[in-house]
């Protein structure tokens, strides 16, 4: 390359440079600053936005860390798609064309992608009005498990055979949260027809007590688990139904019936109190 066209090329380069080059390394540098300060003012505003009680500091966590990730990559790739539309006539290059046809591919991917659309604006608000969290025991229609992730797009669950499933947003129309805030610890007791009921309402209720006031029991109990009521809750087949309840800590509240079904069994057993089961008298016609 002869003296001559290197001083061709510079002479092209530094008046483009000074020009053009300049206006790119603005519009880029605009866009990184757009960028770290439009992520601050998300972080702040979802902080503050965001609100729950003392005992839920680590879900609000995760909460807000979900909503910031969200808005701040939205954020950035919208201002990113901008800079580069406002670079590119400096590289010469006709922009017209490009926007033209990405608007009929936008249009043709927006008939094929409602669906995500949808599923997208669902599990937004999902996380914005906290439904569920991660490690929370829920039932989304007819599909009940514990909760392994969310994503803005969908939620996996686990279910107690350890079943997997993937749950987009957009196709749940019910959901049951077991585990928030607290769980209940609530079931039917029957006894026999033959029982006196006052007693056996008695030897419930000081097992619900006892169990209350034992570690690791109690630090999991909100509300001792407790007679409903002053009697029977329904008169069933086999024998009288009594029903009982108490709070517990969230999630908490099976492992915590289990104990107290045991402790129950044990305690009729020691008061001679019968549990029915299903009988039939047969009479014999002569």
């Amino acid at each position: 390359m002869t003296e001559i066209q290197v001083g061709n090329i510079i002479s092209f380069i530094i008046p483009w440079l000074l020009s053009h080059g300049v206006k790119i390394v603005f519009i880029l540098f605009g866009a990184f600053v757009l960028n770290r300060i439009g992520r601050k003012f998300i972080e702040k505003t979802v902080r503050k936005a965001v609100v729950s009680d003392r005992h839920e500091a680590d879900a609000k966590r995760k909460r807000e860390e979900t909503l910031i990730k969200i808005f701040a990559g939205s954020l950035k790739l919208i201002v990113w798609i901008i800079a580069v539309a406002m670079a590119l006539p400096e590289l010469g290059i006709n922009i017209g064309p490009l926007l033209a046809g990405a608007g009929i591919l936008g249009l043709a991917i927006g008939f094929g992608t409602q669906h995500m659309v949808r599923d997208f604006l669902a599990g937004l608000f999902v996380i914005l009005e906290n439904q569920y969290r991660v490690e929370d025991y829920v039932c989304l229609d007819d599909t009940c498990g514990t909760i392994e992730d969310i994503t803005l797009r969908k939620t996996i669950l686990r279910d107690l055979h350890g079943t997997v499933h993937h749950i987009p947003h957009g196709t749940v129309s019910k959901v049951a949260n077991y585990t928030k805030k607290l769980g209940s610890a609530r079931m039917d007791i029957s006894v026999a027809y033959k029982e006196d009921i006052d007693h056996v309402m008695e030897v419930i209720n000081k097992v619900g007590k006892e169990m209350a006031e034992e570690s690791p029991w109690k630090e999991d109990t909100l509300t001792t688990i407790q007679v409903v009521g002053t009697g029977p809750s329904n008169f069933a087949d086999s024998g009288i139904e009594i029903t009982v309840t108490g709070d517990t800590k969230p999630g908490t509240q099976w492992g915590i019936l289990r104990e107290f079904r045991k402790r129950i069994k044990y305690a009729f057993d020691k008061e001679g109190i019968e549990i029915p089961f299903p009988q039939r008298t047969v009479w014999m016609k002569k």
